[in-house]
């Protein structure tokens, strides 16, 4: 079942978000920026991305599992638990946010993270060849959907 996220689930979804940023990005990042990222902080973010127009939604299975949001055609923040992952419930969130986007859906991903490219070339995305220099060393590449 996926859910608007509001601000009485709004907790759950925050814990996903922390968990899984925390996992997903703690072997390039320093201890110290990924310790930043706890439930408290990514409540606040996803609220202030709520406020300015963004649909946050979250998949609960037995239990919340993953979270996407969606501003317009941009898909950002999937997420789903480390220890829920390769079950299907991204590929469940992707294709959900998908049937929420009006026009051609679009994603960034870090160049790095070759688990999310296979997730969204499965679902028919392909790099737009439009790239954001993260870090100096790091760049986030733009996908969309075909």
């Amino acid at each position: 079942m996926i859910v608007p996220v509001d601000d009485k689930n709004l907790r759950a979804a925050a814990e996903i978000h922390a968990a899984s940023w925390q996992d997903s990005h703690r072997a390039f990042c320093s201890p110290e920026f990924v310790a930043l990222h706890t439930p408290e902080r990514q409540a606040a973010y996803l609220k202030r991305k709520m406020e300015a127009g963004a649909r946050v939604f979250m998949l609960i299975a037995d239990k919340p599992v993953g979270v996407v949001s969606i501003t317009k055609n941009l898909i950002e923040d999937l997420y789903v638990l480390p220890e829920r992952q390769r079950r299907g419930f991204g590929t469940a969130l992707l294709h959900f946010a998908i049937g929420q986007c009006a026009g051609a859906p679009t994603l960034w991903i870090l160049e790095n993270n070759t688990d999310a490219a296979r997730l969204y070339e499965r679902s028919g995305f392909a790099p737009t060849g439009r790239r954001n220099s993260i870090t100096g060393k790091l760049d986030e590449i733009e996908y969309a959907r075909r």
